[in-house]
């Protein structure tokens, strides 16, 4: 829970400055794939905020509900998604103000359900479900398996590894495909600084 309170600490503090219209929550290991500009009208001309909040029917999902969130959150409305997220003002402050649903996810989630997984992702759907794209805008591999996605060094940085990432990816843009899914990806180590930043005028959107 330590991890979400940082982060509504963090909407808070941004929150403050009424200019503030839309907020990205990225880590340390996150890339850019576009320059300022690309990135900013992306989300700026989304109707949604690119948050994950799927139903997973299985273990991991619907699994680690808790019959102790009744009232509050029903299993019906249990929602599972990526930590990373780009929300809107209205969102932002929905998730600072919230007293509703922070108890239950403070008292019932404990491992292993993982409240950076569930809470905005149910609480969001909740209270404001039409404004959701469902989906991240940060790019991650899974693919090796494990509890933590694939973290990669200098030696990955090649043009088949941004292939995969841009090419052959279909995803809704205000309800209208669109081969422009990602805006961000993780999770790259220090040792990848300077491979990123040499391959960035040839690969990335700079």
């Amino acid at each position: 829970m330590s991890m979400v309170d940082a982060e509504r600490r963090l909407l808070a503090n941004a929150l403050l400055d009424i200019s503030n219209e839309w907020f990205v929550l990225l880590s340390e290991s996150c890339i850019p794939l576009y320059n300022f500009s690309m990135v900013y009208n992306y989300i700026r001309g989304s109707k949604y905020s690119f948050i994950g909040a799927f139903d997973d029917p299985g273990p991991y999902g619907r699994g680690r509900y808790n019959d102790n969130m009744l009232p509050e959150v029903n299993i019906t409305d249990w929602r599972k998604g990526s930590q990373w997220f780009e929300i809107n003002r209205k969102l932002a402050l929905y998730i600072v103000e919230d007293t509703k649903f922070y108890p239950k996810f403070s008292e019932f989630c404990k491992p292993a359900c993982y409240v950076d997984e569930h809470y905005f992702p149910t609480m969001l759907t909740i209270q404001a479900a039409t404004l959701l794209a469902n989906r991240s805008i940060t790019w991650v591999d899974w693919s090796r398996g494990g509890a933590h996605p694939a973290t990669f060094g200098g030696s990955d940085i090649t043009e088949e590894f941004f292939k995969k990432i841009f090419e052959g990816r279909t995803c809704l843009y205000n309800n209208k495909p669109s081969s422009i899914c990602f805006l961000f990806a993780r999770k790259f180590s220090p040792s990848a600084l300077e491979a990123l930043f040499l391959s960035a005028p040839k690969f990335l959107g700079f």
